[in-house]
């Protein structure tokens, strides 16, 4: 099953869902006999309700039929956000089963089943939250790279005859949309059995490079589906064809990272002059302020500060790092200002 086709399966469990769940809270809004166990409710949205709690509970062994089998293919520990997919899946197989028994056997249970809906709903909502936006996310990607583009096919045809693949590989044939696109499904598909597909692109690496990796990994021995020999080089030829992709990505969270790094040696250099220095000759009280209400304001309220003040200089300084560490960028001189401001309107007593 597809990514696209599971992302929009996805949508219509949790529209079902949605349905179901508020569907039974108008129905128990209608009187009910305790003991005939019946219910005022019309026939009609009983009937509507039943239906749509079978098309839910089928569409979810349709779903995990499909799905539940490839773990089994995994080689690795499974990835977080897999295993919390998985622990949502199964807790939601629970509680349908919980709810088919109490309709079918333990009926003196029926008053929780309000509860019991609304936790699947919860559940749902949570599963789908777990992959769907990521499959967004990677439709966009998709749409962005520039490998599919003319250019970005020319060079990774240019590219292929330096990868070292056999002399009897179409290059040509490799070095096309559709085979990218190939290869592209080869990755989603297999190569995610036994590799978090973070760590596959984690870094670039050159045209042989990546014929050398697939080639290991392809004569792997594999529970499923094995790789063939065209798929390999059609994956190959696509992890070619995005690796500027990987390369822009990488080079963007090196820059994040040195940026983070020169702003916690700033964090702490300022923190060293005003350890040593009782007043800076550059410290503006009324520009502290402005620049702090400016800068802390992109990230949460200012009362934040106020609610929760520092209860020292070291803290001040370790709540400046953390921002720092979560994207606001700060010169030293404004760090200063702002520690010191902070310092002295702030601080606890």
């Amino acid at each position: 099953m597809s990514t696209s086709l599971s992302a929009l399966l996805g949508l219509v469990f949790l529209g079902l869902a949605n349905a179901s769940v508020f569907l039974m809270f108008k129905l128990w809004g209608y009187p009910f006999d305790k003991a005939t166990r019946t219910s005022e409710a019309p026939p009609s949205l009983m009937l509507l309700h039943r239906l749509i709690g079978y098309a839910y509970a089928l569409l979810y062994v349709f779903m995990m039929w499909h799905m539940v089998p490839r773990l089994w293919n995994y080689q690795v520990e499974l990835p977080p956000r897999t295993v919390a997919h998985l622990m949502l899946g199964i807790t939601i197989g629970v509680l349908i089963l919980v709810k088919i028994a109490i309709l079918r056997f333990f009926r003196h249970f029926e008053e929780s089943m309000p509860y019991l809906g609304t936790a699947l709903l919860l559940c749902t909502y949570l599963l789908i939250g777990l992959s769907v936006p990521f499959t967004f996310r990677e439709a966009a990607l998709r749409t962005q790279t520039g490998a599919f583009s003319e250019e970005g096919i020319a060079r990774t045809r240019q590219l292929l005859e330096t990868a070292g693949l056999p002399p009897d590989t179409p290059l040509d044939e490799l070095a096309s949309k559709r085979k990218l696109q190939d290869g592209q499904k080869v990755l989603q598909r297999k190569c995610v059995v036994c590799h978090d597909l973070r760590t596959i692109l984690a870094k670039p690496r050159t045209p042989p490079d990546w014929v050398r990796l697939v080639n290991r990994m392809a004569m792997k021995p594999v529970i499923g589906e094995p790789i063939h020999r065209e798929e390999e080089w059609s994956v190959s030829a696509y992890l070619i064809a995005i690796t500027p992709d990987i390369q822009t990505s990488v080079k963007q969270q090196r820059q994040q990272q040195m940026q983070a790094d020169e702003a916690k040696a700033a964090v702490q250099t300022a923190a060293l002059v005003m350890a040593t220095e009782e007043t800076p000759d550059t410290y503006d009280a009324a520009a502290a302020k402005v620049l702090f209400e400016d800068k802390c304001s992109q990230c949460h309220p200012i009362t934040d500060v106020e609610d929760y003040p520092p209860r020292s200089e070291e803290e001040t300084t370790e709540v400046i790092t953390r921002m720092i560490e979560h994207g606001l960028y700060l010169e030293e001189p404004e760090i200063e200002q702002i520690a010191r401001y902070i310092n002295e309107n702030y601080l606890e007593q």
